[in-house]
């Protein structure tokens, strides 16, 4: 296992096909899912030479808590369709390699269990507004209670998006999820989450909680500049992996617009299609703070447990420290917009 696609292709061998189409499929007809992908890949990287790199750092911090390295981990259902172990030896995997873990809503192991299992790991929580508002209040509470660190709210899930592997195979809930328990959650598709969340929602989470609010599922300048005025601490571009609105760009294609927009008065953050540490690299240099990764953590989990995951995560920090070291970037501050161009720049020149 020397790449992420090994583990790419390892779990589309080994897990169940029910499992396997719900972690790996997008919506529609899929475009966003794809180009979350290609759009890394028409991004060049222009590197500098003659600089000294032989003291090389990846140490950052996000919100004031440092980590080891600007890769995390991003919030995804289910971890136990991909190893008995689930978000546990997941967050232990972060731990290991001294980063954040984010955990889902939809976890099949709880708020408490996770925190249980690495008390010294960074641990956000990701949180859907649900139809029970005094039930979400109570999720809040219990993830403050047990130390996580930031609120992660996503909103880009008024509905679920269209995910045909899910309608045809009838999707339902092969595990618990025990956060969610006195819901009784049926299916995946259930209608578990408000479409009546607007911007004041923020403002009522932030009243609840000392926990800063991050807000995931940013795509748009406007918006971007909404939640500033509400206060958030951290936007996280993103387009849930291309498992929402079909044909929506990809997250590093917006990416410059938003961080310009929002200067230094919140962190920013990206998700969706990253595969390499070269698209860890063009990340930061257009102005993400961390990247984030989801399916590629799913697939180390799914090859050996936590330390599959390790893997996943060491083998992503050392492809960002060798294009580090290569594009003459000794540490992140070194990192700017000058490294990157589109493709479409030499057009004009031939």
């Amino acid at each position: 296992m020397i790449r992420l696609s090994d583990f790419e292709q390892y779990a589309l061998d080994q897990l169940p096909k029910i499992f396997k189409e719900y972690l790996f499929e997008g919506s529609c007809g899929e475009f966003t899912l794809k180009e979350n992908e290609s759009a890394f890949q028409r991004l060049k990287l222009l590197p500098r030479v003659l600089r000294d790199v032989s003291h090389l750092t990846t140490e950052t911090s996000i919100l004031g808590k440092k980590i080891s390295m600007p890769i995390g981990i991003a919030p995804t259902s289910s971890h136990k369709m991909a190893h008995p172990d689930g978000e546990v030896a997941m967050v232990k995997a972060a731990r290991s390699m001294g980063t954040c873990m984010v955990l889902s809503t939809y976890a099949t192991c709880s708020i408490e269990e996770v925190a249980d299992a690495a008390p010294d790991c960074l641990r956000w929580f990701q949180l859907y507004i649900m139809t029970d508002k005094e039930f979400t209040r109570k999720l809040v509470m219990r993830a403050e209670a047990a130390g996580y660190k930031a609120l992660v709210l996503t909103v880009d899930t008024y509905v679920v998006g269209i995910r045909y592997g899910s309608v045809r195979n009838n999707f339902q809930c092969p595990l618990k999820l025990p956060n969610l328990e006195s819901l009784n959650i049926k299916s995946y598709l259930d209608p578990a989450c408000t479409s009546t969340i607007t911007w004041k929602h923020i403002d009522w989470l932030r009243s609840l909680t000392k926990m800063p609010v991050v807000v995931k599922g940013i795509l748009t300048v406007d918006d971007a500049r909404e939640a500033v005025k509400h206060g958030v601490a951290g936007i996280w571009v993103s387009n849930h992996g291309g498992r929402q609105l079909d044909t929506v760009p990809a997250p590093i294609e917006v990416l410059p617009e938003i961080v310009k927009a929002v200067g230094d008065n919140a962190e920013i953050y990206v998700d969706g299609g990253v595969r390499y540490g070269t698209d860890v690299l063009k990340g930061l240099a257009l102005g993400a703070r961390a990247v984030f990764i989801g399916r590629p953590a799913l697939w180390g989990l799914a090859y050996n447990g936590e330390e599959g995951a390790r893997q996943v995560l060491q083998l992503l920090l050392n492809e960002l420290r060798v294009a580090m070291a290569l594009s003459g970037c000794a540490a992140l501050h070194d990192i700017n917009r000058s490294l990157v161009v589109h493709q479409s720049h030499y057009w004009s020149k031939l």
